[in-house]
């Protein structure tokens, strides 16, 4: 399956104008995006005589709810349209579904009706061309759909909620269902708008389906990501799949760097060494002894490097550590894939040769893996930047670094330096932990050691990753609690359920 399309503000815009045009003389897009909302609601209410509400504000997210109200209003429903506007719609299609609701005996009010309890909401307020914050009377609105109690079906993206950023302006709807018209929006899926959207129900509005190729984002789902990995033949041994080292575990964290080091050997790498910073480094992981331990000067070498869990920052010194000073230089001049992560990100962040180096003149492929405080001191810019357009952040990382990215995150980010990127859809608030950083770099590390190009190791460990934390939980085990460990473990039963799922597709084509 391939992965599903998603777009930018800018980029919907585009598909709207060719998709005028390429309809001309049939129903107008407007027409087609109010039907479809009438149809998600009447699947939502089907008791005729249970009231909707429409709210209906200014632009075409109005003029779509008028044309839905309009429907509805002809199937019978019992429809009362909030006109929040304040003035008649612009869009002919939305004025002649206004005098088609009136003839049908609708009914309008300024104001919430204080005597109507909704069977459902319409939310029309706001669509993808917000932008400023919602304040004032409709920022009161927006409180009143949100408290009223009804279902609500917000028509192409929740009130309020950035269609780029996914963050709320001011105040936000917090939808049952979304349906959303033409394509996907990137603000749909990342940062604040997951808590807003309920369900996301797409609806191309009749477009072919040729409009929508050669998107630069994707949807990272486990249908499109879970045959990446192949099966693997009888006839290998553990060097073919790759060997892998971390360098991590300064005093006090040598724990970071082994999650990692159990997290790729659960993930498939062939083998694993692992080469702590402490002084006091343990000699063997008892708890999982097939771990090799050593320290850096005794390294083999390896086939892929992941450098930087538990592996020590302190931002108040002057001076960096001799990790930063020495290891990591060493580092970046191998030339093989080198997953930076945590404490690597952090020393490359303060100090401009390092960001030279990796920038420049680093002769394999780097993977980041930020988080976005991590992000914002490799930009110079602060968290909450970062966090206000996530997407943005990840593909100037890219870009500049000349690096597959991941912004971690609610809707983690992958970006790749030619301009393309990905939205993680897999994951939950378990993953608000310490040490589940340090198990994703283990698990992409793996997926380098065994093969994989940089660009689709990240996004199907980034997938992965999230993906096992949603199958602890649909077995009992978080989201409250759920430890790093655990979704290494499941991170192993996940990629072999999605592997052999992909043998058996290919075995009945």
């Amino acid at each position: 399956m391939n992965a599903p399309a998603v777009f930018t503000t800018e980029e919907i815009r585009v598909l709207e104008e060719r998709g005028a045009k390429a309809i001309a003389g049939a129903a107008p897009l407007m027409e087609r995006a109010g039907a479809a909302t009438a149809r998600a609601a009447a699947a939502l209410v089907p008791d005729t005589g249970a009231p909707i509400l429409v709210v209906a504000g200014p632009g075409n997210n109005g003029g779509d709810a008028w044309v839905a109200a309009a429907r509805l209003r002809e199937s019978f429903h019992r429809v009362v349209v909030h006109d929040a506007a304040g003035a008649a719609p612009r869009a002919p299609e939305a004025r002649a579904a206004v005098a088609r609701f009136l003839e049908l005996g609708g009914r309008t009010v300024p104001e919430w009706p204080a005597d109507l309890r909704p069977g459902l909401v319409i939310d029309g307020l706001f669509g993808i061309g917000l932008a400023r914050d919602v304040e004032g009377p409709h920022a009161a609105l927006v409180g009143r759909i949100n408290a009223c109690g009804a279902p609500v079906l917000s028509i192409d993206i929740p009130s309020g909620i950035a269609s780029d950023t996914g963050r709320v302006r001011g105040v936000a709807v917090r939808a049952t269902l979304t349906i959303t018209f033409i394509a996907r929006k990137c603000g749909l899926y990342t940062a604040d708008a997951l808590d807003h959207t309920g369900a996301i129900e797409v609806d191309e509005l009749g477009l072919p389906a040729a409009f929508f190729e050669g998107s630069r984002g994707t949807l990272l789902t486990p249908e499109a990501v879970r045959d990446w990995l192949a099966p693997r033949a009888r006839h290998s041994h553990k060097g073919t799949y790759g060997t892998l080292a971390i360098v991590g575990g300064a005093r006090g964290m040598t724990g970071a760097a082994l999650l990692a080091g159990r997290a790729a050997s659960l993930c498939g790498a062939g083998k694993t060494f692992v080469h702590c910073l402490a002084d006091d480094a343990p000699a063997v992981d008892t708890g999982f002894p097939e771990l090799m331990l050593r320290p850096l000067e005794e390294s083999p070498g390896a086939d892929v490097w992941v450098a930087g869990p538990g592996a020590g920052f302190d931002a108040g010194k002057k001076s960096l550590s001799p990790f930063a000073r020495k290891i990591l230089p060493e580092l970046l001049a191998r030339p093989g894939p080198l997953v930076l992560d945590a404490d690597a990100l952090n020393a490359i962040a303060a100090s401009a040769p390092l960001k030279q180096a990796l920038a420049e003149s680093r002769p394999g492929t780097t993977v980041l893996t930020p988080h976005p405080a991590e992000a914002a001191r490799l930009l110079g810019r602060s968290t909450q930047a970062v966090q206000d357009d996530r997407l943005a952040a990840a593909r100037d990382l890219a870009r500049w670094f000349r690096a597959e990215v991941v912004l971690k995150g609610a809707g983690s980010i992958c970006a790749s330096p030619d301009g393309t990127w990905s939205i993680n859809t897999t994951g939950n608030p378990g993953l608000a932990s310490g040490g589940t950083g340090d198990v994703l770099a283990g698990i992409v590390g793996a997926l380098l050691a065994q093969g994989l190009a940089p660009r689709a190791a990240l996004r199907l460990g980034v997938c992965l990753h999230g993906a096992a934390a949603d199958s602890c939980v649909a077995r009992g085990v978080g989201p409250i609690g759920l430890t790093a460990s655990e979704v290494a473990w499941e991170a192993r039963a996940v990629l072999n359920r999605w592997v052999a799922t992909s043998a058996a597709g290919n075995r009945t084509r």
